[in-house]
């Protein structure tokens, strides 16, 4: 039976859950830093990544309503974390569409939902079943850490070859400069709530797997992202080559 870890040991648990599934690995991300995508790949990104990043303040408004209202601070980082994306300035959406609308797609392809693929549709749903389902501590391990605090290191890869290669200007990427900051903040408030309130060793194995899961999931959906729509243009022996 599992004990009860430390903070210490319990966070490199779950970073090590994480490990060597980030969606760095994807052939479509390998593709994007090193400047092998067309603007037309990158439209189809944009919208896909809309249906998936699109309703995250909804999964967290799911995990709000059931986190019991004395995690003040867990519920204090959510309802914070809800207005960033929807009213703290720019819609975090809208500045996902000037991005697509840049790469030579429309608002309205956008948001169509018919334009996601079936594994975008997949990681969709998996995020709301785990916010609406989950004990609070554990969606937030899922959904924040698991997700949510990978960013910053997929983003940084990619948005410099974002001006290099592709001169997009810095207004047309405004979504990932925001996010590399945003994202790095929300995911260690995510791991700070996990470590505080995950406080019985089954809760602690419960987080560790959906950390484990959801870093497979977003993986899962950018390796698909190639499959869908780059394979054909770019075979994965060119892409290793490249590489």
């Amino acid at each position: 039976m599992a004990e009860l870890m430390n903070r210490e040991v319990f966070r490199a648990a779950l970073e090590e859950a994480i490990k060597g599934k980030s969606a760095n690995k994807a052939p479509f991300s390998v593709a994007w830093a090193s400047g092998k995508l067309t603007r037309a790949h990158l439209a189809r990104w944009a919208e896909n990544h809309y249906h998936y990043v699109g309703p995250f303040a909804d999964y967290l408004g799911y995990i709000y309503a059931r986190t019991p209202d004395r995690y003040t601070e867990a519920k204090d980082f959510l309802l914070a974390n809800m207005y960033e994306e929807e009213i703290g300035g720019d819609r975090h959406t809208d500045l996902l569409i000037r991005f697509a609308e840049a790469c030579g797609t429309t608002r309205e392809r956008v948001i169509d939902p018919d334009n996601m693929s079936p594994t975008t549709r997949g990681l969709q749903a998996w995020c709301y079943a785990v916010a609406m389902r989950e004990d609070p501590i554990v969606a937030v391990a899922g959904l924040v850490v698991g997700l949510e605090s990978q960013v910053p290191s997929i983003y940084r890869k990619q948005t410099p070859t974002l001006r290099d290669k592709y001169q997009f200007t810095d207004e047309e990427v405004e979504f990932f400069d925001l996010h590399i900051v945003s994202d790095e903040i929300h995911g260690e408030r995510g791991y700070q709530i996990v470590l505080e309130h995950a406080n019985t060793p089954e809760l602690q194995q419960r987080c560790l797997k959906i950390c484990e899961i959801g870093a497979q999931m977003r993986l899962l959906y950018t390796t698909a992202l190639y499959h869908d729509y780059v394979e054909k243009e770019l075979p994965l022996p060119e892409l290793e080559m490249a590489a």
